[in-house]
């Protein structure tokens, strides 16, 4: 259980890092935010796909 709890805290850490440092020094330009935007969810839709097909054809 302890370690549960070590990797929780460590990822509540990185991820209140990560978002200091996206707020201070992203980018603020939205042309650029809606470019990238698009890719998302065909990202997502693979990513759905491929764990899938891993749980379908790989599960032990």
């Amino acid at each position: 259980m302890t370690t549960l709890i070590t990797i929780l805290a460590l990822l509540f850490a990185a991820l209140f890092i990560l978002v200091t440092l996206a707020e201070k020094f992203g980018s603020r330009d939205s042309e650029k935010t809606a470019k990238l935007s698009q890719y998302i969810m065909p990202l997502v839709a693979a990513l759905i796909a491929a764990q899938l097909i891993k749980y379908v054809f790989f599960s032990d």
